[in-house]
């Protein structure tokens, strides 16, 4: 599907940093104003004035913990206010935690279910009926390959992806001819804040997230409900497990998981 980006406004949350920015500039660079939210309103402001002056288009900044339910309608009712209509909206915020199950803070679980889960379908549940009737809208909601197979030690993470990626094809087939295209992105390992929010600095091969960002463009063009960038990548969540006894590879992830966090057992 050939989407038109010049003259529409788009909504980016998690946009401060890594794939969320680099998604703000792809997207300023193609004609849209732009609406960022994240935490931390310095780094929006900054990652704005960037992009206002280098492409020349409109940008609010909204800052907000998508952690916290109240904020996400204080969000909602901020754009609405500035009367705004949102034709682009890219559900990128998350973030994972680690570790044995019985272990992990469940307030922290919690945290990571309204960010992944709870925000980008309220989100889209307030912006999607605009697009339909406008007949033309996109929603890119950023899954990951761990939403292809569960993973020990980011029990609850691997599931919210697995959701993310889910609800993303459902919703790709019910709007079929509406004008609304649905996508999820489902990237591997990539080089962004994300793994130091974990408390981690992983020592494993990391995409960029501008690659990750330019392949999200290129692939949308064919109009597909999810795309995982990278071979392999793609080699791992689709040829692999559609090979392999499950559970065998459950414990092949968990062994992976324990070496890589130097969980003992």
């Amino acid at each position: 599907m050939k989407f038109t980006y010049a003259g529409k406004t788009a909504l980016v949350t998690g946009a401060s940093t890594g794939i969320g920015a680099i998604f703000a500039e792809e997207l300023a660079q193609r004609g849209c104003a732009l609406i960022l939210t994240a935490r931390s309103l310095e780094r929006l402001n900054v990652l704005a004035s960037k992009l206002q002056e280098q492409y020349k288009v409109n940008t609010l900044t909204i800052p907000a913990d998508l952690a916290q339910p109240p904020a996400v309608t204080a969000l909602v009712a901020e754009i609405n206010a500035q009367g705004r209509p949102v034709d682009i909206l890219v559900n990128n915020a998350g973030f994972s935690t680690h570790g044995a199950f019985h272990t992990i803070d469940p307030v922290e679980e919690a945290a990571l279910i309204q960010v992944n889960v709870a925000a980008l379908v309220a989100l889209t549940h307030v912006f999607l009926p605009g697009m339909v009737e406008r007949r033309s809208g996109l929603v890119i909601n950023v899954a990951s390959v761990l939403g292809f197979y569960p993973l020990p030690y980011q029990a609850v993470y691997s599931a919210s992806k697995a959701f993310v990626r889910s609800l993303t094809e459902a919703l790709w087939a019910e709007y079929q001819g509406s004008g609304v295209q649905f996508f999820a992105l489902c990237p591997g390992p990539t080089a962004t804040e994300f793994f130091q929010r974990m408390g981690q600095d992983l020592r494993m091969q990391k995409m960029s997230p501008a690659a990750v960002v330019r392949f999200t463009f290129r692939v949308l063009e064919r109009g597909l409900p999810w795309g995982i960038p990278g071979w392999q990548n793609r080699l791992l969540s689709g040829f692999l497990p559609a090979i392999t006894p499950r559970p065998w590879l459950l414990k092949q992830l968990a062994q992976v998981s324990r070496r890589l966090y130097g969980i003992g057992g």
